[in-house]
């Protein structure tokens, strides 16, 4: 199957680096043309000169509301509209027990993890998606459906955000609202986990390696295509099989 999404706009978050600039990539060489954002813009632009098709960037704080709105406002003058949002970025500044974390990373976790999200989803939603039904596609995490040790308040955002998806998806159709779901990629935001944990990971898979952010990116571009125009609501795991032995980490 040939995927392609010509004519469409996509607007990804932590887009410049691991998952999300892979997603970017992916979105652009199918054929939409796509806004990259993320804090740093030189990261940004980085990423975007590496990409082939059309792409701009703007610099935003994901878990800022007022700097979501000002990246769509960006992208629909930019583009004329939003067909595709990814709400990728993300942050862990806690590892430990859940009832030891401090309020300040447990706020911010949420602010970027589960506030951010539904904040660039409305955006979204006002200024484009109620008019010009779109996809919008949330990175999520395995974690969100199972109980670790040391990553419990990043996994209960991400709980938090596989239920937002079916949450919104049943309020904004016919947008579609979906989610996914990575076990361990092999990116910097989980560099710990892998230099840990990755090759007893890798060993125990039936898969016998670790995922690439380009395995989420095609799923996110599969997903964000209308190949997949009968599909809301749902949260997708792709982890290599973990699942099926109950062994491995979080991204």
């Amino acid at each position: 199957m040939e995927i392609s999404l010509g004519g469409k706009v996509a607007l990804v978050t932590g887009a410049s680096k691991g998952i999300g600039k892979a997603i970017a990539a992916g979105l652009a060489s199918s054929g939409a043309r796509v806004m990259l954002s993320s804090r740093k813009l030189d990261q940004l632009e980085g990423a975007a000169a590496e990409m082939d098709g059309e792409t701009a960037v703007f610099a935003a704080n994901a878990g800022d509301p007022a700097a979501a709105e000002a990246c769509v406002d960006a992208t629909i003058e930019r583009f004329g509209a939003v067909d595709i949002l990814v709400n990728n970025a993300a942050t862990n500044p806690y590892y430990g027990a859940t009832l030891d974390v401090d309020e300040a990373r447990f706020d911010k976790t949420f602010q970027v993890n589960v506030k951010g999200p539904l904040f660039w989803s409305h955006q979204v939603w006002e200024k484009s998606m109620r008019a010009r039904p779109g996809v919008i596609v949330n990175i999520a995490s395995v974690g969100g459906l199972r109980a670790e040790f040391g990553l419990g308040v990043y996994n209960v955002t991400k709980a938090a955000l596989i239920h937002l998806t079916r949450q919104l998806a049943a309020e904004l159709g016919p947008s579609r609202v979906v989610g996914i779901a990575p076990g361990l990629v092999n990116t910097d935001f989980a560099s710990v986990l892998v230099d840990n944990f990755g090759d007893a990971m890798k060993n125990a898979l039936p898969m016998k390696r670790l995922g690439e952010p380009e395995d989420i990116a095609n799923l996110a571009v599969f997903l964000a295509s209308d190949a997949a125009s009968w599909i809301t609501g749902e949260t997708y795991v792709i982890d290599g099989g973990a699942g099926v032995r109950s062994v491995g980490v979080a991204s």
